[in-house]
């Protein structure tokens, strides 16, 4: 199966965000994918929203899964992006939705850990995901979901692997900062490489993000990659197979004489 990351600059504007994410979409589908990934924040840069953060969430929300809806089905493709929901507070969740090529939401992914780091507090305008952990069927593959600086936590990611997930979605916006890049690369690849799965990560590409999207092979190899491009799509094919030749010579999962903590928030 094709699937690819897009990578690009989200303003404040709805419209902009998704004419952007459509002409990306345009591309990654002649290039014969059946699936795209944008980042976090796909629906508007949280920095760029001016007045009420939860009245801009309320007004704009449902339009932009709805535009997705229509892009995912005119195209022919799925998409993962990032967006804010309403959460009934004043503050939203930072959200994931997943419409597949018909144009059905298949399923919607609450950012479980919130950015308190770095000297940047997320939760104070964020509401923490409560929905778990959450693994979703795309064409033939089981697919993970995760959002930023859930990438951190390995336990997160292992429990996606425990589900069975082939395929792991990091949609992100990682801030710049000394050695960010090394981290956010390093992480990817300890999350592909530890669990022998196959990770695909959408950064956003702004002033104070890094971009660096990727896709990576269980073995923790990119296969395609972005730099700091501010707007840009790449493309691979992704198969269980390489899953299963991985596993053979290097069954860590089965291996392993510890299970995972129990304790990680679970799906309702």
């Amino acid at each position: 199966m094709k699937i690819s990351v897009g990578q690009f600059r989200p303003g404040g504007s709805v419209p902009d965000n998704l004419k952007t994410m459509r002409g990306l979409a345009e591309q990654a589908r002649s290039d014969g994918s059946e699936l795209i990934v944008f980042p976090e924040e796909s629906m508007f840069s949280i920095g760029k929203v001016e007045g009420s953060l939860a009245a801009a969430v309320d007004e704009n929300w449902s339009t932009f899964v709805q535009q997705l809806s229509f892009i995912a089905v005119e195209l022919g493709i799925a998409i993962v992006a990032g967006g804010y929901e309403g959460s009934g507070e004043d503050r939203p969740y930072n959200t994931l939705v997943l419409v597949d090529a018909t144009g059905k939401i298949v399923d919607t992914y609450r950012k479980l850990h919130l950015y308190d780091a770095f000297s940047y507090q997320e939760s104070t305008r964020i509401k923490p995901g409560d929905g778990g952990i959450k693994v979703v069927t795309i064409g033939d593959l089981s697919v993970g979901l995760l959002t930023c600086y859930d990438i951190r936590f390995p336990e997160q990611a292992r429990a996606l692997a425990d589900r069975g997930a082939d395929l792991i979605l990091v949609p992100a916006a990682w801030f710049k900062g000394d050695h960010k890049v090394d981290h956010w690369e390093t992480l990817l690849k300890a999350r592909a490489i530890e669990n022998t799965v196959w990770i695909a990560a959408a950064g956003t590409s702004s002033g104070h993000t890094i971009g660096h999207s990727a896709i990576l092979d269980p073995m923790g190899i990119p296969q395609v990659s972005l730099t700091d491009e501010e707007e840009g799509v790449v493309t691979t094919n992704v198969s269980r197979r390489r899953i299963a030749d991985v596993r053979e010579f290097l069954p860590v999962l089965k291996n392993r004489r510890f299970a995972r903590n129990e304790e990680i928030v679970e799906s309702h």
